[in-house]
Order: C-alpha cells, then structure tokens, then sequence
C-alpha cells in the first residue's frame, strides 16, 4: 500500500498534482489541511480515496476538524495541529496522540518536514508541498508504504 501525505497548499495545487502525476498511482491521499478551497479538485486529481482536514486557512471549509481512521493496521489522527501549538512543539500534540490511543498522528501547520517514530507514537508532518519553511525551502511530501507485513516505511521527498 502506497499512501501521499501533504499538507499546507494554500490553493497553489501545481505542486502537488505533478507529484501525484510523476510517482503515483497511490492507495490513498492524506492532505494535512490548509487546502483553501481546493478540496473537491484534490480530490478529483487524486484518483484513490482522500482523508483531509481543515487547517487555520480553511475559513468556510465543511471539511471536519479532525478525523480518525485506519491505514492498514494502524489507527491514525489526522489533525492540522494549529489547535495543539504544533509551529512551538510536539509534546502536546504527542501526548493528546497517546491518550486518543492512536498509533500515527499526522499533521501540518508547522510547513516543516518531520518524521519522529517513537516508542509510543508515530508523528509524521509532510511540510508544505507549496510554501514550505525549513532550511533549504524545498517543497516537501512524505510516502508512507504498508510492505507485505504491513510495517510502515516513511520517506520524506521533495519536489525537483
């Protein structure tokens, strides 16, 4: 199973449609939020089941808040992460992650790429595919693969 994990497009898609174009086909597209109206082109250019949330720029979104759900054998938090100071650290959000007994929590808002597997709790941050923050400015996804026992393998990527 091959999954694209996004976040943070702030409605400029072109980034993001050539890397659907150039590496998928996927099993599925996880958007981090921040979509700004983008939602049903996204989901359209996709061409495999979407799950997706609204981020802080989301205004007039009817897309929800937060959701839950399964990727394989993992329970996974989709979450912006405005809502649990994501841009000043992870512990909150970490330890909200814990208590929902999730496995994986991923989310944006931070437009930094990161993939820290604990112990307890797997947190995974794609970055911006559009506007992204850290050192180099290069914008970033993440593809997590299922291999054939199911165990989850993440590499962060980033647009040439």
């Amino acid at each position: 199973m091959r999954v694209l994990i996004v976040s943070d497009t702030h409605r400029h898609n072109d980034n993001l449609f050539r890397v659907l174009e150039r590496t998928g086909p996927y099993d599925m597209l996880i958007h981090c939020g921040d979509v700004e109206g983008s939602e049903h082109i996204i989901s359209e250019k996709a061409g495999c089941p979407v799950e997706m949330v609204q981020g802080n720029n989301d205004f007039f979104s009817g897309l929800p808040r937060e959701k839950e759900f399964m990727v394989g054998q993992y329970k996974v938090w989709l979450t912006h992460g405005h809502h649990y100071n994501i841009a000043m650290n992870t512990e909150t959000i970490k330890q909200e992650a814990i208590a929902r007994e999730v496995d994986i929590v991923m989310c944006g808002h931070s437009h930094r790429p990161v993939v820290e597997i604990g112990s307890s709790i797997t947190l995974i941050n794609p970055g911006s595919i559009s506007y992204p923050r850290q050192e180099n400015r290069r914008p970033s996804f993440i593809i997590m693969e299922l291999d054939r026992a199911g165990e989850a393998h993440y590499t962060v990527n980033y647009v040439s």
